[in-house]
């Protein structure tokens, strides 16, 4: 992966995530480095979080929760993650892909 929170190997999208759990909401913040910025509302306990953010970003990517899969980083707020085949793309994300 280059700097870029993001890469594609045939139609799955592999992302960088720095994970923040406990937030008020749920959201796509942004880039935060070389990673996106996600906000979660649940707790980092028992694989909560992590759980979460997966069933959130199926719903953010249009995808269900089976395509997507954390490669690295189940233990950590920095994590990398590859989605199959996402049908739409957040706005905060589809700015940056688009080069905006």
């Amino acid at each position: 992966m280059s700097d870029a929170f993001f890469s594609w190997q045939n139609d799955t999208l592999t992302l960088r995530l720095y994970v923040q759990p406990r937030a008020s909401r749920d959201e796509i913040v942004g880039p935060h480095g070389t990673s996106l910025k996600v906000r979660i509302t649940a707790p980092p306990v028992d694989g909560k979080a992590n759980e979460h953010l997966l069933k959130f970003l199926a719903k953010e990517f249009g995808v269900t929760r089976n395509q997507i899969v954390i490669t690295t980083g189940t233990q950590g707020r920095h994590k990398q993650l590859r989605i199959n085949g996402p049908l739409r793309f957040p706005a905060t994300v589809s700015a940056v892909l688009q080069g905006r």
